[in-house]
């Protein structure tokens, strides 16, 4: 049989910011048996790279290597989760609400107003139920 390291299998993703959640899915894998493998006592860097708030500079992580075997189930494993990995979305910036946002269309103007006439509704008939309330204990 032959065997292969984590460490390959993470430097061929093509994005290495998603090194971790691969590690994390690979050690999840093992846990259900789809995939067979062991840990070596040797350690591995990852290649995400890791800034702290409020602090210059970048760092990485190290992970515990491991041994897998390599069978056409592990493969197609691993083809899967790239393919999943490389799909997956990062997160975009909330778009602020502007006039100029309003006028390109980037926001969408008529769900947002119907939101805020919902809201004012809620706040008046909120309002409403209160001012009934105090007037049924003065009587």
């Amino acid at each position: 049989m032959a065997y292969r390291k984590l460490s390959d299998l993470v430097n061929e993703l093509e994005n290495p910011q998603q090194s971790d959640t691969f590690v994390k899915l690979f050690k999840a894998a093992v846990r259900d048996g789809r995939v067979v493998a062991t840990d070596l006592p040797e350690r591995c860097t990852l290649p995400k790279e890791y800034t702290r708030r409020g602090a210059e500079g970048t760092y990485q992580r190290n992970t515990r290597e491991m041994v897998y075997e390599v069978t056409p189930r592990a493969e197609k494993w691993a083809e899967e989760t790239r393919a999943a990995l490389a799909q997956a979305r990062t997160r975009t910036a909330k778009v602020q609400l502007t006039s100029e946002a309003a006028e390109s269309g980037a926001v969408d103007f008529k769900a947002l107003a119907a939101e805020t006439r919902r809201k004012m509704q809620a706040k008046h008939e909120k309002g409403q139920q209160l001012g009934l309330g105090n007037t049924r204990k003065k009587k």
